[in-house]
């Protein structure tokens, strides 16, 4: 299975890199070509600009700055997401990549006022987050990455699709042994995706 593994931490020696790196070589291990799409790294604009936001609806032309990343997703029969949650959201580099990658014509289209998804050959979603913030104080809050994760963009591929949800809460009191076990855990999930 092609997986497009999404990564979006900025700091190349940090444990977000480390669960990086753990899902990628555990994903390739179990035998799924892995589409490292790591968005730091790469350079990607997360900024929509003036013209794309003029162009949003207008496919083609919506895709033509981002048409690479536009080709990997519709490449991709499996989804992988890595990175923090900031302020109980997703880094800007991650929310950009949703704005300017799954446009219309891409991801979904419009029809008679409707979302239609284009997405449903993505089989599966998998999410591997980590959080400042613990279990209750991300309850309190919504969990809005989850939601996300679980509920917005498992609609947008296939409302029927297997997800899976790995999070790392409470990092601002993380131990080596907290970090160790969720890497071993991401390891076995990812081995078993």
């Amino acid at each position: 299975m092609r997986v497009l593994l999404l990564h979006s931490h900025p700091v190349e020696e940090s444990y977000g890199a480390a669960l990086h790196k753990t899902a990628r070589e555990a994903l390739a291990r179990a035998g799924h070509t892995v589409d490292d799409c790591n968005l730091y790294a790469e350079g990607f604009d997360p900024v929509m600009s003036r013209h794309d936001r003029i162009v949003y609806h207008d496919y083609p032309e919506n895709t033509k700055l981002v048409s690479s990343y536009c080709d990997r997703l519709l490449a991709a029969e499996a989804m992988v997401i890595v990175t923090p949650v900031w302020n109980f959201g997703f880094p800007a580099m991650l929310k950009g990549y949703f704005d300017r990658v799954w446009v219309p014509g891409i991801s979904f289209e419009l029809v008679d006022g409707k979302v239609q998804s284009r997405l449903r050959h993505i089989q599966k979603l998998g999410a591997v987050l980590t959080y400042g913030a613990t279990p209750f104080r991300a309850f309190v809050a919504g969990n809005p990455p989850k939601k996300i994760v679980k509920r917005v963009l498992r609609a947008q591929i296939n409302p029927w699709s297997p997800v899976t949800f790995l999070a790392h809460y409470d990092m601002n009191r993380a131990t080596d042994q907290t970090r160790i076990a969720f890497l071993d855990k991401v390891r076995a999930r990812m081995e078993a995706f």
